[in-house]
């Protein structure tokens, strides 16, 4: 949500909360096994089996002696001799009568054998170097809502390069005339924060640009073409009212004011893609949270106009880093100075008309996202 000269609506930032996804029942697991046990059944008649085999192979191996006798002695009767006479054996050794001498006994020579002293030599033991046990990393705590606020990253990304955008050729007197203005900054602006945002650690994400007239419907609410333009976190949308751009730009065709409807279009559709830039480095939801547990409603409030008066300082980095091609000079750069100051805060969820203007000039002089930490400064830079 930007602001506008003429009073308007601030349409809700909260996304409406939706249902609880439908809770699935418990699928049951295939039952496994045969029977109760888990076992297949028990067949009958196994020990009788058991039995016969073993009685078969007793018969078998009885019955297989014989027939293999018979075999034999039907094979060739010869084969077997008849029976010889019984021999008669008698020891041949006979002791003598008288014990034979025993031979002198000799008494073995003893040699000793002198053993050579065998020498060992010292085994050199490597000193064995130890590693020294790395202590654990001990993992980071989850960064609080008021550290990715006021301690981001994106506010160490440095200046802002010019992507030398130029504005585009076609006027907002017509739909197809400003969605040209749309589309082309829109691809200006795709290129200029894609480095800012990879150094603060994000990945970016374009973007959807969508233009209304009439009421349009999203995630964050319906808002009518009485309002402002808006960004939307939910879908990551920035929608941006045709009737009020067109609105201005025919309004009075005095150079002055096309100059005017023409800068004040340039600076609210980067004010609301500084919402998107917001939101991929997760200053936005955190800003959410810290203003849903704010204490009270001047709290609340006060969070409110920091997120918007950083955005309009995110706006006007884009828009100085590409003064020089756009360009923003003479009358261009006189209508800009002139509008930047001269808003209207009547729902004081924006902020004055001084703070604001003091954080556009702020990024639009630095270039730089650290110039923009509204989330730190006092709260008189944030009334």
């Amino acid at each position: 949500m930007s602001y506008q000269p003429p009073p308007g609506q601030y349409p809700p930032q909260q996304p409406p909360y939706g249902q609880q996804p439908p809770q699935y029942g418990q699928w049951p697991p295939p039952q496994y096994g045969w029977g109760p046990g888990g076992l297949p059944p028990k067949k009958k008649g196994g020990a009788g089996k058991a039995l016969l085999i073993v009685l078969g192979v007793a018969v078998l191996g009885t019955v297989g002696i014989a027939a293999l006798s018979a075999a034999l002695r039907h094979h060739d009767d010869s084969y077997t001799s008849a029976p010889s006479p019984t021999a008669t054996y008698s020891p041949t050794y006979e002791p003598s009568e008288e014990p034979s001498a025993q031979p002198p006994s000799t008494k073995p020579t003893r040699s000793v054998v002198t053993p050579k002293p065998t020498v060992t030599k010292p085994t050199a033991t490597k000193p064995v170097a130890t590693r020294p046990t790395a202590p654990r990393a001990t993992p980071k705590p989850e960064p609080s809502d008021l550290d990715i606020v006021a301690r981001n990253k994106l506010y160490k990304a440095g200046t802002m390069g010019s992507v030398n955008c130029r504005e585009s050729k076609a006027r907002p007197a017509t739909v197809a005339g400003a969605r040209a203005n749309y589309a082309n900054l829109a691809r200006c602006l795709n290129r200029a924060w894609p480095a800012m945002i990879a150094k603060a650690g994000a990945k970016f994400r374009p973007p959807t640009v969508l233009s209304f007239s009439g009421t349009v419907e999203s995630p964050c609410g319906s808002m009518s073409d009485t309002g402002p333009p808006f960004y939307c976190p939910t879908n990551q949308t920035i929608y941006m009212n045709l009737s009020q751009d067109i609105g201005d730009y025919k309004q009075d065709p005095s150079v002055y004011n096309r100059v005017w409807a023409r800068m004040w279009m340039l600076h609210q559709f980067a004010h609301e893609y500084g919402h998107h830039v917001q939101t991929l480095t997760g200053i936005f939801q955190a800003n959410v949270n810290l203003r849903y547990e704010a204490p009270n409603q001047a709290a609340e409030l006060q969070g409110s106009r920091r997120l918007e008066l950083q955005a309009s300082c995110f706006s006007d980095i884009f828009i100085s880093a590409n003064k020089r091609s756009y360009p923003l000079t003479g009358e261009s750069l006189r209508q800009w100075k002139w509008l930047i100051g001269d808003t209207i805060d009547r729902a004081h969820d924006h902020g004055s008309t001084a703070n604001h203007k003091y954080w556009a000039l702020k990024g639009y002089d630095s270039r730089n996202p650290a110039a923009c930490n509204t989330f730190t400064a006092s709260g008189a830079k944030v009334s």
